[in-house]
């Protein structure tokens, strides 16, 4: 990676982050609706998060070693981070297709995994690729940019099925069977989130080793499978100080952003809607809806970024104050969920928890990645990813289940309030971050 990279046009850095969108498609589908196939095959409410348990397990094991994988790949041709895009790519778009054909319970935790574990592969390399491709100061620009792109997923693909709906696809169907609007969104996703990666892969060229013999020397040191697990570990014991105060930013954003993907649809339906019965067009109509106001997460994400990228690209921002102040109005969004008496408040409520959605996919990459070596950048990113997955995974094993219950009551709603008081949580631990390079383009 050479030291004097060129400052890139918007349209340059789009193209570079144009993946995410399908990334973003196969993640919105599955964290708005893979809860609605777990219910619709007959999992009970509180046995959601551990169906949910396989994808973050995975993501622990495959972000560090995709990262450090594509740290030490390099082809004339193909580049560094785009061989990884390539495999998730294709992985995900089987997976993707075939969820909602699931006939058992166990086939739809199936797909799930295979899905995250392949959106892994592809996601962690696209963080990688604007550190590997900025400057510095067109960091937080390049992050909020990719932000952007991830806002206008999340609208799209939340609002698929209920877009079928509209144009006359069946949206209920017989006990134990998917409806066929919940199928035609996921497959348009698939075709999505294969073809804008192929599009970042073929419009975006990659820098090159800046010294070819020490990269050499250095892959042809790290070959094997011991070396590169004691590469890893070592990297694990050895991270930044930043990254260390930015993960405990990360567990709880994370925490409550997974309570929201597993109850958001089960809660929402019943204390919002009143409709439980998962054959009936009261449930899935209310189902369409909870992912209607998951989309405007999305949509008020991408406006924001959309403001965010024109104030980075022209003065210095204070990331950690911005970061703070963004978590804690999404915990508020969360928490007034609890409080609505009609639906259409839930619009506010997820413009809200857009604001801090936004805040997050940027934030804290853009923090890191000025706070760590740029040939290690691949692997940190991946080692990062543990402070999503880790929160993830402590949830699906009862976390959610006993926080909600033990703080708030048994009401299923009351997911909501402790995704809201993790989040909120989130923002202050922002006060954590002194370093000035991480909080200062």
């Amino acid at each position: 990676m050479t030291q004097n990279k060129q400052r890139l046009s918007f349209w340059q850095i789009w193209n570079m982050s144009f993946g995410f969108l399908g990334i973003q498609f196969g993640f919105a589908l599955q964290g708005g609706f893979m809860s609605r196939i777990f219910q619709t095959l007959g999992a009970d409410k509180d046995a959601i998060p551990f169906l949910w348990i396989a994808a973050p397990l995975t993501g622990l094991l495959v972000q560090p070693i995709v990262g450090y994988l594509s740290d030490r790949t390099w082809h004339p041709k193909f580049g560094r981070r785009k061989p990884f895009f390539f495999i998730g790519a294709v992985f995900s778009t089987f997976a993707l297709f075939l969820a909602p054909y699931s006939s058992a319970l166990w086939m739809a935790a199936g797909a799930l995994w295979i899905l995250d574990a392949s959106i892994n592969i592809s996601m962690e390399p696209f963080r990688a690729l604007v550190a590997d491709k900025l400057p510095d100061s067109q960091r937080s620009y390049g992050f909020v940019v990719q932000t952007l792109i991830i806002g206008i997923g999340t609208w799209v693909a939340s609002n698929l099925p209920w877009m079928m709906t509209q144009l006359g696809v069946p949206n209920t169907a017989a006990a134990g069977v998917v409806p066929d609007s919940v199928k035609y969104a996921f497959a348009i996703g698939a075709f999505v989130l294969f073809s804008s990666i192929l599009y970042t892969i073929l419009t975006t060229e990659e820098y090159p080793p800046e010294d070819m013999d020490l990269f050499e020397k250095e892959k042809e040191a790290s070959k094997g499978f011991l070396t590169g697990v004691k590469e890893i570990f070592k990297n694990i014991v050895g991270m930044p100080s930043v990254m260390k105060k930015l993960g405990v930013v990360q567990f709880f954003s994370w925490f409550a952003f997974f309570t929201m993907w597993s109850f958001a649809t089960p809660a929402i339906t019943e204390h919002v809607f009143g409709a439980t019965d998962t054959t009936s067009v009261a449930y899935n109509d209310a189902a369409d809806s909870v992912g209607n106001y998951l989309g405007t997460y999305g949509l008020v994400s991408m406006f924001y970024a959309l403001i965010l990228s024109f104030v980075a690209s022209k003065i210095k921002i204070n990331r950690r104050l911005l970061h703070l102040a963004s978590l804690i109005l999404g915990g508020c969004g969360f928490i007034l969920i609890y409080f609505i008496s009609e639906p259409w408040m839930l619009h506010i409520c997820f413009s809200l928890v857009g604001i801090a959605w936004a805040s997050i996919l940027s934030m804290p990459y853009a923090m890191l990645s000025s706070s760590v070596e740029p040939k290690k950048m691949g692997v940190y990113m991946g080692i990062f990813n543990m402070f999503i997955v880790i929160p993830q995974i402590i949830a699906a094993l009862g976390g959610v289940n006993f926080l909600y219950k033990l703080l708030f009551g048994e009401e299923v709603i009351n997911t909501m309030l402790l995704a809201g008081t993790l989040l909120i949580l989130a923002g202050l631990s922002n006060l954590l971050i002194t370093d000035k390079k991480a909080i200062h383009d």
